[in-house]
């Protein structure tokens, strides 16, 4: 997403129920035309979204290979628009950080963080908490 020309890192999730302790990160509830009611949050206030950065930054998981279905079959696969890769010296574990305006690794000089890449530029968009 850009705002006055800015990169900025929004994540959400999508769930299927409401997350309990979560109601100042809920951004939305939505009407699925087959699933029913779903709640989107800020990414930022959920565990298991901030779990996966984790795991990412600590270079436990990969990213995920992008495959559009249609109703119950795989169509193929599209190459990613944006790519993450690890980089700083710091330890890969504890609580990770959403950084909302991806910036150089130069204003995280001691954090492992998580580095997103796009083809007009790249940033930081989670580090240590």
């Amino acid at each position: 997403m850009r705002r006055a020309g800015e990169v900025l890192h929004l994540p959400v999730t999508y769930r299927g129920a409401p997350l309990d302790g979560a109601e100042a990160h809920l951004i939305t509830t939505l009407e699925h035309s087959a699933l029913g009611r779903r709640w989107v949050y800020d990414a930022a206030g959920d565990p298991v979204a901030l779990g996966c950065y984790a795991a990412a930054r600590a270079g436990r998981r990969q990213q995920a290979i992008f495959e559009p279905w249609d109703g119950t079959a795989v169509v193929g696969q599209r190459p990613q628009t944006v790519t993450l890769t690890v980089a700083g010296e710091g330890p890969g574990g504890g609580e990770v950080q959403l950084v909302r305006v991806p910036g150089d690794l130069t204003g995280y000089p001691a954090a492992r963080c998580l580095v997103a890449d796009w083809s007009t530029g790249s940033g930081v968009v989670a580090v240590s908490a």
